[in-house]
Parts: structure tokens; C-alpha cells; sequence
């Protein structure tokens, strides 16, 4: 990946967020470039995306771990956001109760369950948005790497993680709202999430944070560190027996990764309106997978591009042909599999084939 194609990512990914933001809110709704509101919320949908596959690419393309759970910790960052917001509505609930949301009442909660209490501060929850990914992250990471758990093994493992924490959110006694989950927001901070110059503002800031994941991703990549961890990926035996400790650099990228994921789900839930313990499927994380597959594994910015290109596919056909999105996305899949094992930003940046047979014609002597 060259500087050239870093530096582009980033003027798109920000420019876009605010040309975005500009043609929704200076054009009328008749003007021909009008950005309607909904189309805003989408964007910031496919950002946020894009930080769960920024995410995976660090840990599979950089240290060769192919995990089938990370969905995990973009959904335990969006309960983290969903809990702050769920707090902000108060008595302007269905049931009209300031301390208990409504799925409490309606459940006959008698009071506050304990780990409920803090996030009606905002700064409690936005250290809970990066502590609980990380803290589950290190206890995973620090026993399946201690033991040196690798390979297909460390997938499974990486995706009954995920499906527990799905079951576990469907229940009810739970505390999280069950199969429903967290929705109804109001307000974030103080200002109407519903507003069109809120979401062109979750917007740009969904843009920021991501090129902040960005160009602190790439920084970790082509330092001393970066270069330890692509020999862990390439031949995790041999850096060992040259006096690394490999647990200990997957463990740090691994947490590093879990952390970005919630931020990226806790962005992810003002701009979509809900939370439920669908996030924690394992399928998403496998979609996940997918993004970075079609973008470019190990290239940080085809991450980005694989996440925003398929989610924008994705929208389209659902909407087109909704009982057939699943089978095209199994088959792009196999296709970037088979005949683009670089993604799209390993065709563009391809080198050009010599004809066979064809010797360089020689320099004319001086």
C-alpha cells in the first residue's frame, strides 16, 4: 500500500462526510444534489462498518489471526452507547418512569439493575465503550494465545465466543432487553438524534474517528513493532526461536483491534436507532471477513474499501432481490477467493505481466 493510496483514503473518507453533510443541509429537498436525510444514516452506517473491518484487517492481515468473532466487541461497544442512551430518555418513555427504561417496567423491574448505574454520565460511558471490548479482549486473548492457540482452531474458538454472548443477550434476565434489545433513542448529549444536522454531525465524527483508527493502525503497522508482527504471521516459529515472544504482540494488536470494533459499534447505534443481541452473530463477524477479503487483506485502506463497497451492494440488493443477497455474497466471496486473492486494491496495484518468450531488447552501446 503506498503513502499516495493512504493519503487518498483519508481525503475521502473525510471529504465525503462533508460534502455529504454540506448537500444535505445547505440544498433544499428539491434541489436536483439534494443528500437526503436517510442516505446521511447510511453513510455513517457503512463508516462504522468500516472500523469493524479496519478491525479484523489488523488481527488477520497483519497477524495472521482469521477471527469469526469480532462482532462481539463491535456489539459490546453499541450496548455500551445503547445504555447511556437508553438512560438519556427519562420520563419521555412510553411508560414515563425517569430511572427504569421501558423493557424494565414492562418486565416489572423493581429498581436499577447494578451494572446499569453510571451510564447516565456521558464520560462513564464512553470509557465503558473501550474498557469492556478490552477487557474481554485481554481474558481471551491472554489464554488462547498463552496456550497457543492457533489457526482453525483459534476461529472456532473466536466464534463460540461470539454465539454465547448472543444466547446470553437473548435472555430477558439479562438486563439488555432481550430479544428487542435497546431502541427508542431520543437525544445524544443533549441534542434530538432525529435532527438532520445531527446525523450529518455523527457523520463527519464517525469520519474522524475512523481516520484517527487509521493512521494509528498504519503508523503500528510500519513501525519496528508492525514488522515483528508480519514475521509472527508469516513464521510464528522462527521469530520465536529468535527471542520474541509472540503471544505477547498478538495479544497487543488483538486488544488494540477490540477496541476500535467498540468504537465502531458504539457510533454505529445513535445513526441506526437500535441495538439487539442480533449484532453478536456470528455471521456478521463472517461478513466481516468478507469486507476485508474483497477490499484487500493486509492493506488497512482495502479494508475500508471491501466494507463500504459491499454494505452499499448489500443495500441495493436487498432491495432489488432480497431472497438472493445471500447466495450473491457466498458467491463474491468465493470469486475474490479464487481469482482476486489480493482483493481490489491487489488488482490495482498488480504489476503488469511480461509476454512469455519475449526477451528485453538490448541497450544500444555507447
Amino acid at each position: 500500500m503506498s503513502p499516495w493510496t493512504f493519503r487518498l483514503c483519508l481525503v475521502a473518507v473525510l471529504g465525503g462526510a462533508a460534502l455529504l453533510s454540506v448537500l444535505n443541509l445547505a440544498l433544499p429537498e428539491t434541489a436536483a444534489f439534494h443528500v437526503p436525510t436517510y442516505a446521511i444514516s447510511l453513510a455513517g452506517k457503512y463508516l462504522s462498518f468500516a472500523m469493524l473491518a479496519l478491525a479484523v484487517d489488523l488481527v488477520w492481515g497483519f497477524a495472521g489471526i482469521l477471527t469469526l468473532g469480532h462482532a462481539a466487541f463491535f456489539a459490546l461497544g453499541g450496548y455500551a452507547m445503547g445504555m447511556y442512551l437508553m438512560r438519556q430518555i427519562g420520563t419521555r418513555g412510553v411508560y414515563g418512569n425517569a430511572i427504569l427504561p421501558d423493557f424494565m417496567v414492562f418486565l416489572n423491574y423493581k429498581e436499577l439493575p447494578w451494572f446499569w448505574h453510571g451510564f447516565d454520565n456521558p464520560a462513564f460511558a464512553i470509557a465503558m465503550v473501550i474498557l469492556v471490548p478490552a477487557v474481554l479482549a485481554l481474558i481471551f486473548g491472554w489464554l488462547a494465545f498463552r496456550s497457543r492457540v492457533s489457526g482453525v482452531y483459534l476461529s472456532i474458538i473466536t466464534q463460540a465466543l461470539t454465539y454465547a454472548l448472543l444466547l446470553a443477550f437473548f435472555r430477558n434476565d439479562m438486563g439488555f432487553g432481550g430479544n428487542n434489545g435497546l431502541t427508542d433513542f431520543k437525544d445524544i448529549f443533549g441534542i434530538p438524534l432525529q435532527e438532520s444536522s445531527t446525523r450529518c454531525g455523527m457523520l463527519i465524527v464517525t469520519a474522524i474517528f475512523l481516520a484517527a483508527a487509521l493512521l494509528v493502525a498504519r503508523y503500528l503497522v510500519t513501525s519496528r513493532f508492525g514488522k515483528v508482527l508480519i514475521a509472527v504471521r508469516d513464521t510464528e516459529s522462527r521469530t520465536r526461536f529468535l527471542g520474541y515472544r509472540p503471544e505477547r504482540y498478538k495479544l497487543f494488536v488483538w486488544v488494540l483491534s477490540a477496541v476500535i470494533a467498540g468504537i465502531g459499534g458504539a457510533l454505529y447505534v445513535p445513526q441506526v436507532g437500535i441495538i439487539n443481541p442480533g449484532e453478536f452473530s456470528p455471521a456478521n463477524s463472517i461478513e466481516s471477513v468478507i469486507w476485508v477479503a474483497v477490499g484487500g487483506r493486509g492493506t488497512l485502506v482495502g479494508a475500508v474499501l471491501g466494507a463500504v463497497l459491499v454494505n452499499l451492494g448489500k443495500t441495493v440488493f436487498t432491495g432489488a432481490l432480497p431472497e438472493l443477497w445471500l447466495f450473491a455474497l457466498g458467491a463474491l466471496f468465493i470469486l475474490v477467493t479464487l481469482l482476486l486473492p489480493g482483493g481490489i486494491l491487489g488488482l490495482l496495484g498488480r504489476p503488469p505481466r511480461r509476454p512469455k518468450n519475449v526477451t528485453p531488447a538490448a541497450e544500444p552501446a555507447e
